[in-house]
């Protein structure tokens, strides 16, 4: 699973990440210069998005290019769901779970 974009009207598609990584889950900045996503690691399959699980948040130009790693967590489903950014583009609000047993 790899991140991709287009245009509304489907035309100009353009594969933005590819690894081996699920990537997952895209949000662009409000400023529009910035992706933040979460690659979930080979094993886990594409079409599952589990919510506790040893992933990473990822930063990576909206044009794309090299993406870096911002934040090695235990997320996942959960992780932003909703829209994380700040206004600024300057931070960015994740979940990040723990095992309470």
């Amino acid at each position: 699973m790899q991140i991709w974009r287009m245009q509304p009207d489907g035309s100009h598609q353009e594969q933005l990440t590819d690894d081996d990584y699920n990537n997952w889950f895209p949000h662009v900045s409000p400023d529009g210069q910035t992706i933040v996503y979460i690659p979930f690691p080979p094993e886990v399959e594409p079409n599952k998005h589990p919510y506790y699980k040893q992933v990473y948040l990822r930063l990576m130009p909206a044009d794309g290019g090299p993406s870096k790693v911002v934040a090695s967590l235990y997320g996942g489903q959960g992780t932003i769901n909703v829209p994380s950014w700040a206004p600024d583009s300057r931070r960015l609000a994740f979940v990040s779970n723990t095992d309470m047993r």
